[in-house]
């Protein structure tokens, strides 16, 4: 703007309009400045849905409220052959306390299906050893008829790592051999979670386990990866879904009791 041709009344007047319009704009499209609302206490508070409650054992091991029983010693009603699913579990049970392994009859499996699961289980090689390596004791649990846990009476038994007490086997060898003695009963606890697949079958997040033998850390949420299998690399060939647990017949003498599980 050319002052030089107005009054300096004008260029004042025009000076005090721009600057109030400036002002104007300047307040409808800038709110002001809000200050955030203190938090409180209870905004990060949780009510609801209210947490199940579930009444533990009074023995530490025994099954919770809402186990699902698998062996209680009293019969194998929730098993079966694996050899012939129509058939019964051929497997002894002894004193209405625990179930021997009769080798040569095959393995036995579970009637219902499970993936991610908490899964109690407590086993014992034969007080007398009469053989060494893999043929003492041996068996396994497998998640969804196809991951192994094994089963070995390692007490002062040199094997391949990835094949002792507490392996997954052919996959990953404990953290450390924490197996009693074999006058003694060994317990697992485990937690499972089952693998996931993608919608072309392929694999999109591999299971994983987490085992503790006798109260001590051997598998630390380890990725297992893939069929536990005895010969060749592990692999996720084939998608699918829940699945029977299973415990092996490996031609070994073993004996198992106080089996429970619960649903994650």
């Amino acid at each position: 703007m050319n002052t030089k041709n107005y009054s300096p009344f004008i260029v004042a007047a025009f000076l005090i309009v721009a600057t109030i319009t400036t002002a104007q704009h300047k307040f409808v499209n800038t709110p002001p400045e809000v200050s955030p609302m203190p938090m409180k206490p209870e905004m990060t508070e949780i009510w609801e849905p209210q947490v199940q409650v579930v009444t533990p054992a009074k023995v530490l091991g025994n099954a919770p409220s809402d186990a699902i029983i698998l062996f209680d010693g009293k019969n194998l009603d929730q098993w079966v052959s694996q050899k012939d699913q129509s058939k019964a579990a051929p497997w002894k049970i002894v004193d209405k306390d625990y179930m021997e392994v009769v080798p040569g009859s095959g393995g036995i499996q579970t009637k219902m299906s499970f993936g991610d699961c908490q899964l109690h289980l407590e086993w014992s090689a034969p007080d007398e050893v009469l053989d060494g390596g893999q043929a003492r004791g041996n068996s396994g649990v497998f998640f969804q008829n196809r991951y192994e846990l094994q089963i070995l009476d390692s007490y002062n038994n040199r094997t391949y790592a990835n094949g002792q007490a507490g392996s997954i086997y052919k996959d990953h060898p404990p953290l450390v051999n924490a197996v009693k003695t074999p006058l003694e009963w060994n317990a697992y606890d485990i937690i499972y979670t089952a693998p996931r697949f993608k919608a072309d079958g392929k694999i999109d997040a591999p299971a994983r386990i987490t085992v503790f033998l006798n109260g001590v850390l051997v598998q630390n949420n380890a990725t297992i990866n893939g069929l536990t299998l005895y010969i060749g690399l592990h692999n996720y060939p084939s998608a699918h879904g829940e699945d029977v647990i299973s415990l092996q017949d490996h031609d070994s003498k073993n004996q198992f009791r106080n089996i429970w599980l619960r649903r994650l």
